[in-house]
């Protein structure tokens, strides 16, 4: 294993101690930083200083003289392909074979196997009054309950809004059958503290369908990678989100009820099967999609990207390198051409003075997060 730096004139072999300490840096700068071509954008034209100091951070400062970076690693720890039309290399991981399945693990997998069955009568039982439904559901649970709630809300506490209309956003996020606020909200808090890295829930590092569906299967990852859900003691502590938690399954099958009461069999097909595998796909493009295709706009040292048409599609959320910039924005389209639903109705719940202390980045934020930023420090 070694990691070398070469210059125009000169080659470094690091001594073991050495080669330990920038591999740790080095590596943790790439899976946490960003795809191969951006962290070639970002050293290319640097030279790097090693520091002996163990206890020092490796920066790295522009100069001239261009250098280049080769990051060499052992066989057993080689990645074993690329995520196609993309940069993003993989190490993956069997999620389905040579492991034990856990009750809830399967309790997912019929869930969602359950829906995408359910997608299949949609041709043969078409109506329109049921498309709209279907529509209509997909904007109260993808818009209202996924998107706004659970993210942007619950997760990142980018504004504040009165409890009867958290509540009630959040109840529509639970109707999106992606688990009830306070596990949905654990997880992708951990996301981003460990974002990219080996401890990231749901990362593409470890395979685009991994990043996509396939850890939902495998609850006990997410254990093992990040421990306790010791993160959500502010949704924990609120007794709405602690039944939500509890009663979780109940609320779904009171909805399908419903949808059959009002419309039949069409209505269950469309209402919860078609509605709800489509939210579905959405939002995990989110996870997987926006950490491989698109653009680096911010040195977020992640994979992140915006990826303009699934923010088209789930209401914003795809300006995902904009979002991991700035977690705390209550906006995700920072430019004016860069469309995001989410924030037009938390800008139309603030003007209605329903949404308060709306979180947006400041000018110097934004300037300390570009990649035209001097220096690059690796902790």
């Amino acid at each position: 294993m070694a990691l070398t730096s070469v210059t125009p004139s000169s080659r470094f072999f690091p001594s073991s101690h050495q080669t330990q300490l920038l591999k740790k840096s080095v590596s943790k700068f790439i899976h946490n930083g960003n795809s191969r071509t951006n962290v070639r954008k970002n050293i290319d034209r640097t030279h790097l200083f090693f520091l002996s100091d163990a206890h020092n951070p490796l920066k790295l400062r522009q100069k001239r003289r261009p250098v280049t970076v080769v990051f060499a690693v052992s066989p057993a720890e080689e990645n074993v392909g690329r995520i196609l039309s993309s940069d993003v290399e993989v190490k993956k991981r069997s999620v389905y074979f040579a492991r034990k399945w856990n009750s809830a693990d399967i309790a997912t997998a019929v869930v969602v196997l359950s829906m995408h069955i359910c997608c299949l009568f949609a041709p043969f039982v078409f109506s329109w009054n049921a498309f709209w439904v279907a529509i209509s559901l997909y904007v109260i649970t993808g818009l209202f309950g996924i998107t706004l709630s659970f993210h942007r809300n619950l997760s990142h506490r980018s504004f504040k809004l009165p409890k009867f209309l958290e509540y009630l956003f959040a109840y529509c996020g639970a109707q999106a059958m992606q688990g009830n606020p306070i596990d949905w909200v654990s997880t992708h808090r951990y996301h981003h503290q460990f974002c990219d890295s080996d401890k990231d829930p749901h990362s593409p590092i470890e395979g685009f369908w991994f990043s996509h569906m396939s850890w939902l299967f495998d609850t006990n990852s997410i254990f093992e990678k990040c421990g306790e859900r010791n993160n959500v003691g502010d949704l924990e502590k609120q007794p709405f989100y602690r039944f939500l938690q509890k009663t979780y399954v109940v609320h779904p099958i009171i909805l399908a009820v419903i949808l059959y009461w009002l419309g039949g069999f069409p209505f269950i097909v469309w209402g919860m099967g078609v509605r709800i595998v489509w939210v579905y796909h959405i939002t995990w493009l989110v996870n997987s999609a926006c950490h491989v295709w698109g653009n680096q706009d911010w040195n977020t040292n992640d994979l992140s990207r915006n990826n303009w048409w699934v923010a088209l599609l789930a209401f914003g959320e795809g300006w995902h390198n904009n979002h991991h910039a700035f977690e705390f924005s209550a906006r995700h389209g920072l430019k004016w051409w860069q469309l995001d639903m989410t924030w037009y109705i938390v800008r139309l719940l603030q003007v209605a003075k329903l949404a308060t202390d709306v979180k947006l980045p400041s000018a110097l934020q934004m300037q300390r997060m570009s990649f035209d930023d001097e220096t690059i420090t690796i902790p």
